[in-house]
């Protein structure tokens, strides 16, 4: 799988997803389906974005007892979807039950979705961490060992801010997928993240894939800006 632009389908209808989908001039893209999304329009959303050739990374952020998320993963396997996620924070024996779930559900035939981890979400900050999450440690050293946590149940990369890539890659090796929210060009404001990078810097720092939502989705040409940001990706 090459190095993919994520493009965040947070739209409020699907109309409005089709509409953005159809300015992208029909190039077969891959596409993040968030809860929003999957929440309101369910499997045939996925269905949808299949038939028309788009790549899928289901993001549900799976945190609940092992059993459950087994289970769950078993069920999403079935709907060929490429990514899928869990949170880090459920622990060792959660994301090993999230592994061995994809794989009792993955089609024969089919390659089984490439699992990834959140570590931190990139709207938190050392002081969110401390002061509500009561996580005294720096954020570096969270995400590290998340990250390595991950790796050891059998996860093949995390969610992780572009800033974090390095040090991911410096204890679980560079084959390690790191996916990277929170990207925005220079010009676009930040809204609620708190850790973001440019589609550049994203390259530079190592990232395997960034997803870009706003930048995106919100533009008055959204298949220019798209264009403009692919382009600093890949350089």
């Amino acid at each position: 799988m090459q190095r993919p632009l994520i493009i965040a389908l947070d739209l409020d209808d699907a109309a409005k997803r089709r509409e953005l989908l159809a300015q992208l001039q029909g190039e077969s893209l891959f596409v993040k389906v968030g809860m929003e999304l999957f929440y309101r329009e369910g499997r045939q959303v996925i269905h949808e974005l299949k038939e028309n050739g788009h790549q899928i990374f289901l993001d549900l952020k799976l945190h609940d007892i092992p059993n459950t998320v087994q289970r769950t993963m078993r069920e999403l396997a079935s709907l060929d979807i490429d990514i899928v996620n869990v949170h880090a924070a459920g622990g060792i024996k959660m994301m090993s039950a999230a592994r061995e779930g994809l794989e009792q559900g993955t089609l024969a035939g089919k390659e089984r979705p490439i699992l990834i981890a959140v570590t931190q979400l990139t709207s938190t900050d050392e002081e969110t961490m401390r002061s509500e999450l009561l996580i005294n440690q720096p954020l570096d050293d969270v995400v590290k060992s998340y990250a390595t946590f991950a790796q050891e149940s059998g996860v093949d990369g995390v969610v992780c801010s572009a800033k974090e890539v390095p040090l991911i890659h410096d204890s679980c090796g560079s084959s390690f997928y790191t996916v990277c929210p929170g990207i925005r060009r220079a010009e676009d404001a930040i809204g609620d993240q708190k850790r973001v990078v440019t589609p550049q810097e994203a390259r530079e720092l190592g990232s395997w894939g960034i997803v870009v939502g706003r930048s995106i989705t919100n533009a008055e040409h959204p298949f220019e800006v798209y264009q403009a940001m692919k382009q600093d990706w890949e350089g």
